[in-house]
């Protein structure tokens, strides 16, 4: 399996209303160090959203809890968006560490 699989298989196992950091994403995926290789991937997501066969790259964020980037419709803004619908809370701008997975 490949490094861009090993990546998306992690990614689409991080629950709603949870985050991870693109290093853990990395480190889970088998290469750590790898956390801009997994940014790479998260912009070029070929399945974004939520649901069965759907690859949650909005769950993805910087190991400091601040949102990182995110290449969808609405940028940034969006992403936090996403997460707070799914329950995600923010402490002066940054992602509380609970719910990091």
């Amino acid at each position: 399996m490949s490094f861009s699989e090993r990546v998306y298989r992690v990614v689409a196992r991080i629950p709603g209303g949870r985050v991870m950091s693109y290093s853990g994403v990395a480190s889970l995926a088998g290469s750590p160090g790898a956390s801009r290789a997994v940014g790479t991937l998260m912009a070029r997501n070929p399945r974004p959203g939520t649901g069965p066969g759907k690859i949650p790259c909005h769950r993805v964020v910087r190991s400091d809890g601040s949102l990182g980037g995110f290449s969808g419709p609405g940028g940034r803004e969006a992403k936090r968006a996403l997460l707070e619908g799914e329950g995600v809370a923010f402490r002066k701008g940054r992602i509380v560490r609970d719910f990091f997975a």
